[in-house]
C-alpha cells in the first residue's frame, strides 16, 4: 500500500529532483576525493561543507513548505527546532572529546570547568551514546513542538497570531541558551568537536560522507512529504489550508491535523540542525535567533510554497546568493538584497519562480491545445 502510495505521488519533476540529488551525494565525494588538486575537475573541501550546509538548510524549508505549502501554518520559529536539533548533536560531539580538552576532564565539557560546574547536569546524562543522541534530536523538537501545537491548535490560534507567537517561541529559547547558568555554553555555544562516531570531523572523508548523508536525508524527507501529500491525510491537510472552517464542519478534527504535521515537520527541522553542527563546527544560541526562521520562510516562497521542489531550490538559491553577497564589499549590503527580492518576487512571483514556471507551461500547453482543436495549429515546417 505505502509502496503504491509512492509511486502514485511521484511525477516527472519529483522524480527528477531525486535523481539529481542523489546524484551530487555521489558526484560531490567523487570530485572531492579521487581527483588530484591540480585537476580542473577538482571540488575543494571547503566547498563539499559549503554544499553540506546547503542540503541541511534545503531539509530545513522542506519541514516548512510542508506545514505552510499544504497545511497553511505560517511558522515564524523554524528555526528553534533546527537549533534545538543541533544542540542534540552538539552535545553528543562535547562527550566525545574526554580528555583531550583544554582541562583534559573525562566527563564535563571544557566551558563547564571554567564555570566552575561541579557535576554534569542530568539532561547531558546518556548523551555520550550515539543511538540515544540520535533518538533526542528527533524527541526534543518533536515533544516542544506537540506541547506547543497542543495547546496552540486546541485554542484555535492561527494565521499571524500564531505566526508571532512561535516567534516569541524562538526568541524566548534564545534568551534562555544565551544564559550560562542553563548549561549549554552559553553566548559561545558549543564547539571544538573531535570525533563523530570515532571518526575525524576534520577529515575529508568524513566531510563528505556527511555531505551524502545531507543529501540522503534531503530524498527521503522530500519523498515522506510527497507521500503525506497524496494520501487522503494530505487531502485533508489541503482542504484545512483552504477552508479550515468547512473542514471541521465536515466532521474533521483540524486540531489533530495541525498537531500531527507540526510535529512531523519539528522533527525534521531537527534532523537539519543535527546534520549540520558537524558540518559548521558550532551551535550557539544565534541559531535562534528569529531572523534566522524569517529568513527559512523566504527561501521557501522564493523557490515556490507548496511545491516541495521550490522549497529545497529556493533554500540553495537563497544561500547561494548570500554567500556571494557576504563576501567583501558587498557584504554590508546583503539583508537589503534579501529584502528586495522578497518584494520582487511577492509583487512579480506570487507564486514563487517553480510554480510560476509551471503554471506558465500549463498555459502555454492549453494554449497549444486549443489552437489545435480549432484547427489553427501552426503549419509544420515543409521538408
Amino acid at each position: 500500500m505505502t509502496r503504491h502510495l509512492l509511486i502514485r505521488s511521484l511525477d516527472r519533476g519529483a522524480v527528477t529532483f531525486v535523481i539529481v540529488v542523489a546524484a551530487l551525494a555521489i558526484i560531490v565525494p567523487v570530485l572531492n576525493l579521487a581527483t588530484p588538486a591540480s585537476s580542473a575537475l577538482h571540488l575543494p573541501t571547503y566547498l563539499v561543507a559549503l554544499f553540506g550546509k546547503y542540503a541541511c538548510y534545503a531539509l530545513l524549508a522542506l519541514s516548512i513548505d510542508l506545514i505552510w505549502g499544504y497545511c497553511g501554518i505560517l511558522s515564524l520559529g523554524h528555526g528553534a527546532f533546527f537549533a534545538l536539533g543541533g544542540y542534540a548533536m552538539g552535545m553528543y560531539l562535547m562527550r566525545q572529546i574526554g580528555t583531550r580538552g583544554i582541562y583534559a576532564n573525562p566527563i564535563l565539557p571544557d566551558f563547564m570547568v571554567f564555570l566552575n560546574w561541579k557535576a554534569l547536569p542530568v539532561y547531558w546524562y546518556g548523551f555520550q551514546w550515539f543511538p540515544y543522541a540520535l533518538l533526542m534530536i528527533f524527541v526534543v523538537p518533536g515533544a516542544l513542538a506537540f506541547v506547543f501545537g497542543w495547546f496552540a491548535f486546541r485554542s484555535r490560534v492561527s494565521g499571524v497570531y500564531l505566526s508571532i507567537i512561535t516567534q516569541a517561541l524562538t526568541y524566548a529559547l534564545m534568551l534562555g541558551f544565551f544564559r550560562n547558568n542553563f548549561g549549554f555554553g552559553g553566548n559561545n555555544g558549543l564547539t571544538d568537536f573531535k570525533d563523530l562516531l570515532g571518526f575525524n570531523v576534520q577529515a575529508e572523508t568524513t566531510r563528505n560522507a556527511l555531505f551524502s548523508i545531507s543529501c540522503l536525508a534531503v530524498v527521503l524527507a522530500f519523498l515522506l512529504c510527497r507521500v503525506v501529500i497524496a494520501s487522503k491525510f494530505g487531502k485533508v491537510l489541503v482542504a484545512i489550508r483552504d477552508a479550515e472552517a468547512r473542514a471541521r464542519f465536515l466532521g474533521y478534527r483540524v486540531e489533530s491535523y495541525k498537531l500531527f504535521v507540526f510535529t512531523l515537520s519539528a522533527c525534521m527541522a531537527g534532523l537539519a540542525g543535527a546534520l549540520y553542527v558537524p558540518q559548521v563546527g558550532i551551535i550557539n544560541p544565534s541559531e535562534f535567533a528569529p531572523g534566522n526562521s524569517i529568513e527559512a520562510v523566504i527561501w521557501v516562497a522564493v523557490g515556490g510554497r507548496g511545491t516541495l521542489v521550490g522549497a529545497a531550490l529556493g533554500a540553495v538559491a537563497v544561500n547561494y546568493a548570500k554567500t556571494f553577497f557576504t563576501g567583501g564589499m558587498l557584504a554590508p549590503y546583503w539583508l537589503f538584497v534579501l529584502g528586495g527580492l522578497f518584494v520582487v518576487v511577492t509583487l512579480l512571483l506570487p507564486r514563487g519562480i517553480v510554480s510560476t514556471l509551471r503554471h506558465w507551461t500549463a498555459l502555454q500547453r492549453d494554449g497549444a491545445s486549443a489552437a489545435a482543436e480549432d484547427g489553427v495549429a501552426e503549419p509544420l515546417p515543409a521538408g
